[in-house]
């Protein structure tokens, strides 16, 4: 699906960082892990094309129009509804009005925004503003999702519902080859350094959480292949 060779970014004299190597498999959830001015954003924006590389190579299995990207931001037209802010993206592949506009009404029904299409962005709340910015990127059917931490801005419980809800497209999307293990709430404050955070009272019991459910997990995988 992606394959990332010695990449390297940056925006002034010096990289912002280089030697980066990345496979992505169909199917699978990679998550870049950093501090705050590492890299991790300009590495998503050399990958959909919107940062040219220094040097390395990034192969995609497709075209860059097979990708879709969840800023951090939900990057929506403010003098556009929510129903032709979904249906732009359709609308740019040459789809009809009409069709698009079907299309985008269905999405923003799977998301709980059903009757909400007339209404402009300064008109919804921040979680219903990001259930549009996903709406937008799902209606195109994105075999690459690529995300930058576009929750951050919302309080834990709306961060808590949409994540599960974009959870629940990927494994209706990937069938029975994905399947949603557990999600977790990581009570631990931003920006989060990996050295000062496994220090946090909150890191040794998520830690432990994470490390008996990847174990259930694959001593059910290694039962079901032993039958």
């Amino acid at each position: 699906m992606l394959r990332v060779r010695d990449l390297a970014v940056g925006y002034g004299a010096e990289p912002v960082i280089e030697g980066v190597n990345l496979e992505v498999a169909p199917g699978k959830f990679v998550s870049l892990v950093g501090p705050s001015g590492s890299g991790k954003t300009s590495i998503l924006r050399a990958v959909s094309g919107l940062l040219t590389p220094r040097s390395g190579g990034i192969e995609l299995n497709g075209s860059r129009e097979s990708l879709g990207f969840l800023f951090q931001d939900d990057a929506l037209l403010p003098w556009r509804t929510a129903r032709e802010n979904v249906a732009l993206g359709l609308r740019i592949r040459k789809l009809p009005t009409k069709a698009a506009e079907s299309e985008a009404d269905a999405w923003l029904v799977r998301l709980g925004l059903g009757g909400f299409g007339e209404r402009f962005p300064h008109e919804l709340s921040g979680g219903q503003r990001k259930r549009v910015a996903i709406a937008q990127i799902l209606a195109l059917k994105p075999k690459l999702l690529l995300m930058d931490e576009p929750f951050a801005s919302l309080d834990a419980i709306v961060r808590t519902r949409i994540t599960q809800e974009l959870l629940n497209w990927v494994e209706r999307s990937q069938g029975p080859r994905a399947r949603i293990l557990a999600s977790y709430n990581v009570a631990i404050p931003r920006p989060r350094d990996i050295f000062v955070s496994r220090k946090h009272p909150n890191f040794a019991p998520l830690l432990e959480r994470l490390w008996n459910d990847m174990s259930g997990a694959m001593n059910g995988a290694e039962f079901e292949a032993q039958r």
